[in-house]
């Protein structure tokens, strides 16, 4: 298998994207570290082998350094960093607490939005920091994983969308003052279904609409995140650091083709 004998950590591993990436790296060989600040509902399996779990807040630096040191410790070795855990409510710019968009003390809830970017942006950055000395003695990499929010409007989850961006930003940066010890790159999501995806497109009848928003034809599945992430860690990638790869179907049509009154089916066939 072409990462046995590597060691690997991935962030909010525990569920959705996280896992589908937890398993892909167990099914290729490698001892798989999952964090999060709750355990998961059921380990994390694959291809008879299963993932540890160990709890740790991200947004606490002294405790993620401990976490990476505890966990280098153990397996004697850090090959693998995949900066996954992150996330977002839906939440406009304007609104305060349960939709109120009345100004709260003099600023529109900053705080919940600072949160966002805290976990998005800031906790990558301080787990790459406390992972650094370990992958740069194994000639390891980094994986950040980005999203399509930090690359266009997006409207609802603007923080998120803002961390999103920097993400990108920060592992190019990365790339260069790490190298050549360490590649750094990122994997840019379009939308994924996972066992939230109706908390972001509704039920059964409104993920089929999204999917047909796909030049695919299709949501993600963890699965080809992980398989992502899998080449990216592997020799196969060993030129590629600084590298932003589009993991998102072919992206999304754009919305004025469909407004649009002239070069459509239905003209052409006029």
């Amino acid at each position: 298998m072409e990462l046995a004998g590597k060691a690997a950590v991935v962030t909010g591993g525990t569920r959705g994207v996280g896992a589908g990436i937890a398993r892909a790296l167990l099914a290729a060989g490698a001892d798989v570290v999952v964090c999060a600040r709750r355990p998961p509902r059921s380990p994390v399996r694959a291809a008879g082998r299963e993932a540890e779990f160990r709890p740790v807040d991200l947004r606490e630096p002294q405790a993620v350094r401990e976490f990476f040191d505890a966990v280098a410790t153990a397996y004697g070795r850090l090959d693998l960093l995949v900066n996954n855990a992150g996330g977002t409510p839906y939440r406009l710019l304007g609104e305060g607490e349960a939709g109120n968009t009345e100004i709260r003390t003099g600023a529109f809830d900053a705080e919940r939005h600072a949160r966002v970017i805290a976990l998005n942006l800031i906790a990558p950055l301080t787990a790459s920091l406390a992972a650094y000395p370990y992958l740069r003695g194994s000639g390891g990499s980094v994986v950040m994983i980005g999203s399509v929010s930090g690359t266009r409007p997006s409207p609802g989850t603007a923080a998120y969308g803002a961390a999103k961006a920097g993400v990108e930003s920060l592992a190019r940066s990365m790339a260069v003052e790490w190298a050549p010890e360490v590649r750094v790159n990122t994997l840019v999501l379009g939308m994924v279904r996972t066992e939230l995806a109706h908390l972001h497109y509704g039920d059964a009848r409104g993920v089929a609409a999204v999917e047909r928003t796909v030049p695919l034809g299709r949501l993600a599945e963890p699965s080809d995140v992980g398989a992502a992430v899998v080449f990216l860690a592997s020799g196969a990638a060993s030129y590629i650091t600084g590298a932003s790869l589009l993991v998102h179907g072919g992206g999304e049509r754009p919305a004025f083709l469909g407004a649009a009154t002239v070069n459509t089916a239905e003209t052409k066939g006029s």
